[in-house]
């Protein structure tokens, strides 16, 4: 009877051990991300108006516990105008990760573009669908951007993606 019983307890907490998330948490991400305004004092451009841009985050997030972590993202971005496409830069964007609750994350980001611009990266997440193997989220980053001799800028964009 003992022994049923000392293996039921090791049943038990061995089940709870591989329930439960183990830290630090590496998870992936992919996602599509359309700047939707950016103001300076010198414009306001208008994505999908006169050309359309886009960029592809995509990133590593190491979660070190369940409230905090470090996040690194990489961002090629593309502008189509007229006749013409091309990789207008490449965004290296590290930065902190806290989770908010109820599946919303902040991300603060650190930017620093191959085009010769700087700045920070607020970011907004909220998880929309979550499944065992992946989840699917919503976000609106607000970047601001310094730099290369052009005037401080502002842009809020919205992205989705998939996280696994």
């Amino acid at each position: 009877m003992t022994t049923r019983l000392f293996y039921l307890l090791i049943l038990f907490v061995s089940a709870n051990m591989y329930s439960q998330t183990v830290y630090p948490k590496i998870t992936g991400y992919f996602g599509i991300m359309h700047p939707i305004v950016t103001v300076s004092s010198e414009q306001t451009n208008v994505n999908f108006r006169d050309y359309y841009a886009v960029g592809f985050p995509t990133g590593i997030n190491i979660w070190k516990n369940q409230k905090i972590g470090f996040s690194f993202e990489v961002v090629p971005n593309i502008k189509v105008q007229g006749d013409s496409d091309k990789v207008t830069n490449l965004l290296f964007h590290p930065g902190v990760l806290v989770a908010l609750g109820n599946g919303y994350t902040f991300a603060g980001r650190a930017a620093f573009e191959s085009g010769g611009r700087y700045g920070v990266t607020p970011v907004f997440n909220k998880t929309i669908i979550k499944s065992e193997s992946c989840s699917y989220y919503a976000a609106i980053p607000l970047p601001v951007r310094f730099g290369n001799d052009h005037p401080t800028s502002f842009t809020v964009g919205f992205q989705f993606g998939i996280a696994f």
